[in-house]
């Protein structure tokens, strides 16, 4: 894994977690940068877990900051479902 495709969060136990970074992306419509990213845990449907915030690319820190919009968590569903579509059909060819 490419050390800069990642980063270390401090979840609610107090506990470091390494956190992979899918993909960001900048919204046309909000003017807010998004990262979606995964700590490869998996639910109990045996799907990996997938995570959206908000974050400011040009900060030297990282803040992670809650989408708290319904309209914003469809945009980045929207997105998340294209680039799942776009992957099956790689896997399909």
């Amino acid at each position: 894994m490419n050390k800069e495709n990642t980063f270390t969060v401090i979840d609610d136990e107090g506990k470091e977690v390494v956190c992979e970074v899918l993909f960001t992306f900048e919204s046309d419509e909000t003017k807010k940068n998004y990262i979606v990213y995964t700590d490869n845990t998996l639910d109990s449907e045996g799907n990996v877990k997938v995570y959206a915030s908000i974050y400011e690319p040009d900060k030297e820190n990282m803040e992670l900051i809650p989408i708290e919009s319904e309209r914003e968590w469809k945009i980045v569903e929207t997105i998340l479902d294209s680039i799942q579509e776009e992957n099956r059909e790689k896997t399909d060819n």
